[in-house]
């Protein structure tokens, strides 16, 4: 049996056999291989791998290295099911890494009624009972924003961190609930959306470093999206609320030590091959 084999037949499925499968990949001399694996980097890259093409994309992906490696196919049936979903996971993920990257260079635009949209659907969310005054006014930092007008806070994460804490708003309402009340603590309060937007960048770093590849490997049933990430950082936020909560700050300017320990331990987390991060969703059912 050739190492793809070995891999796909004898690690199980998730992370531990994908990553298996990308190192081998990547360090294929085989010219073959080495030029699917730059096909797929292309197709990635013009983030080309939607529901309509995956299955074509996958069944040439699979075609090339059962020809190349010279599998029998009817002998061996499980291995192109367990290398194609492989392919999806590897290829989804760098996929996802390329989406992000785009959201986040999308900067705020008052101009785009999407964007505005948006960004009332947060204040919705969060504040139900409390009508907003006006589009700036001072009642954007009570859900943690700088000044009167909140757009100028997305600066750093663009669009990108806009759509996280919707998601987180919107998918999960009691968790966000619960997370911005503690945001206003009287003695260990933070700035609820600066400190989502800075969770943003510290999930986008974490993608794009591949640490965030064990998590997203185990959990993706299908092609990862951006819902992938969406969930990722839903995870980190109400982790971190509960992080910083415990970590008793005598005041803000602790933000960086503590967020950084945090950082810390969710890498040696992800660092675990099986390693699959699930919020508690009992919070929901309070």
């Amino acid at each position: 049996m050739c190492e793809l084999q070995r891999i796909c037949y004898g690690e199980p499925s998730g992370a531990r056999r994908t990553l298996g499968v990308e190192e081998s990949l990547k360090l294929s001399r085989n010219a073959n291989i080495k030029t699917l694996v730059a096909h797929l980097n292309d197709l990635a890259e013009q983030c080309a791998i939607t529901t309509k093409t995956e299955r074509k994309i996958l069944e040439e992906a699979i075609k090339t290295v059962l020809v190349t490696k010279k599998i029998n196919p009817t002998a061996h049936p499980d291995f192109a099911r367990s290398f194609g979903k492989c392919v999806e996971l590897i290829w989804g993920y760098k996929q996802l890494c390329v989406t992000c990257e785009e959201l986040r260079k999308t900067p705020y635009d008052t101009e785009n009624p999407q964007h505005e949209l948006l960004l009332l659907k947060l204040w919705n969310s969060l504040m139900p009972y409390e009508p907003l005054d006006a589009r700036v006014t001072k009642q954007w930092q009570e859900i943690g924003f700088q000044g009167d007008d909140p757009k100028t806070d997305f600066r750093g994460m663009g669009i990108l961190g806009l759509e996280n804490l919707v998601y987180f708003a919107q998918e999960y309402p009691s968790a966000a609930t619960h997370v911005l009340s503690h945001s206003t603590h009287p003695r260990y309060g933070y700035a609820f959306a600066i400190v989502g937007i800075n969770l943003t960048s510290m999930a986008l770093r974490l993608l794009k470093d591949g640490t965030a590849k064990t998590h997203i490997y185990n959990s993706s049933k299908t092609l990862p999206s951006i819902r992938a990430f969406h969930q990722f950082y839903c995870y980190l936020f109400y982790e971190f609320d509960g992080f910083w909560i415990d970590s008793k700050p005598s005041n803000m300017m602790e933000f960086s030590s503590i967020q950084e320990k945090f950082e810390n331990s969710i890498r040696m987390a992800l660092a675990d091959p099986s390693i699959v991060f699930r919020i508690n969703i009992s919070i929901d059912n309070v």
